[in-house]
Parts: structure tokens; C-alpha cells; sequence
């Protein structure tokens, strides 16, 4: 006897691929620097919000594994696990962590407006926090040690003030 996906779970599965998708695109929109200012982070927060925290982090998710086995998904069209274990790839991560967060903060206080804004902030702390240290660690192994105020400098202060 085969067993029939129900039309709930094939919509979730349609989505949760749309929004990885999106995602994609949105990476792919770049300005080139240390690291690449790119719209990935407005892709996920939407996925979130409109998906909600499960599907919305289960697209962040399918993103990841996209990039990890070579798709190019990630930003300058680059993807490979390399990308991931590189200086950047914190950053990308982060991204499911900040979902995983976001999720968790939607189902401790509920959805809304004001519980999302502040989920996208904490959410944006955890990536910007997880993916410096990476970034650092990384960074001192193939080049010496550096400053955490010159990472600062690179990483998170041309996002946060324009």
C-alpha cells in the first residue's frame, strides 16, 4: 500500500524550496567586500516571516545544503563545502542559527509584529556574533592573529552603519 504526501505537506515542501530559492537569488545580489554585502540576511528573515519559524529555518537549511555540495547558491555564484569552511562561511551558519533562534522566540511568544522585529535583531546578533568569531578563527590561522577591532572593522560596522 503506498502512502499519499497529503496536500499540506507537498505546499510546505513547494515553499520551503521557493523560499530556498529566494534566498539564493538574493545571495547572488552582491557588493564585493571582506566580506560580501549581500541581501541573503532580508531573504531569511522574509523566509521566516512568511513561511513561519519550521518551514522558514527548514528553507534556510535546504539553502546550506545546497551550497555545501556544490550548487552555486552562495554569494558571487560560489558553492562547495570549501565556502562554508571558509573565512565567510560563518556568516552562512549563523543563518541557521539566527532561523533556529527566530523559531524558537516564534514559538515561546507567538507571531507577531513586535516578537519578529525582535527576533530579527536577536536573529542578526547571533549571525553577525557566530559568523566574526569564525571569520577570526579562520582568519588567524591562514594569516596571523588579528585584532578583534580591525574584524569589527571588516565584518560588522559597514552593515550595521552605512
Amino acid at each position: 500500500m503506498t502512502k499519499v504526501i497529503s496536500k499540506n505537506k507537498t505546499s510546505d515542501i513547494v515553499y520551503i524550496g521557493i523560499f530556498a530559492a529566494m534566498i539564493s537569488i538574493c545571495s547572488w545580489i552582491t557588493i564585493p567586500a571582506t566580506v560580501p554585502f549581500t541581501l541573503q540576511t532580508m531573504g531569511i528573515f522574509t523566509a521566516i516571516g512568511i513561511l513561519g519559524g519550521q518551514r522558514g529555518t527548514l528553507a534556510v537549511l535546504a539553502y546550506i545544503l545546497l551550497g555545501a555540495v556544490g550548487i552555486p547558491v552562495f554569494s558571487g555564484f560560489s558553492g562547495g563545502i570549501g565556502i562554508i569552511f571558509g573565512t565567510t562561511g560563518g556568516y552562512i551558519i549563523g543563518f541557521l542559527f539566527s532561523a533556529i533562534l527566530m523559531w524558537g522566540i516564534e514559538a515561546i511568544f507567538g507571531r507577531n509584529q513586535i516578537v519578529f522585529i525582535l527576533s530579527m535583531i536577536a536573529g542578526l546578533f547571533v549571525c553577525y556574533a557566530f559568523g566574526t568569531a569564525w571569520f577570526m578563527m579562520i582568519y588567524t590561522q591562514q594569516s596571523g592573529l588579528v585584532e578583534i577591532s580591525t574584524v569589527l572593522g571588516w565584518c560588522v560596522i559597514p552593515f550595521i552603519i552605512p
